[in-house]
């Protein structure tokens, strides 16, 4: 499993990048375990924090909200890994806090669903479209040969 840096257990959201980018192989066990420990202890209500604020020293005070874009890449880092139907609920649910005018924010409070930062932020949009197109893909992959096989083209 990666972590944040060389020595360290603290996870880091940015990882999921590693298989997004194709700079390793969806099937490397490392990429497989830093995925899944992501979605297990980096989130909060299934949303993704950045990092765990009290593990890092940013140089900032406080806490963080959720960041919608990495939620997003943890929706399309499982399609590459095999965990369709995990990324299928997760974009489910990340899609259910959009607001009135279907925009998403820099970060979202999982609880309360309020959203947090910068808004609307581009960036998250584009890691939307990316992830809607990995699952829909993979369940079009999935329909046609019976079993999923990670996308061909990077995104």
């Amino acid at each position: 499993m990666f972590t944040q840096r060389y020595g360290d257990e603290a996870l880091d959201a940015s990882l999921l990048l590693v298989v997004l980018t194709r700079f390793l192989p969806p099937d490397d066990p490392r990429v497989r375990n830093t995925v899944l420990a992501i979605a297990d202890e980096l989130t909060e209500d299934g949303l993704v924090l950045r990092y765990r604020v009290h593990e890092t020293d940013d140089g900032l005070s406080g806490e963080e909200g959720t960041f919608t874009i990495c939620s997003f890449w943890l929706v399309s880092a499982p399609v590459e890994i095999g965990e369709v139907g995990r990324a299928k609920r997760l974009c489910e649910r990340l899609l259910s806090f959009a607001s009135p005018l279907l925009l998403y924010a820099e970060e979202i409070e999982p609880r309360s669903g309020r959203h947090l930062g910068n808004f609307p932020q581009a960036f998250t949009h584009l890691a939307l479209i990316n992830a809607v197109v990995h699952v829909i893909r993979a369940e079009e992959e999935a329909d046609s040969s019976g079993m999923f096989q990670p996308a061909n083209a990077p995104m």
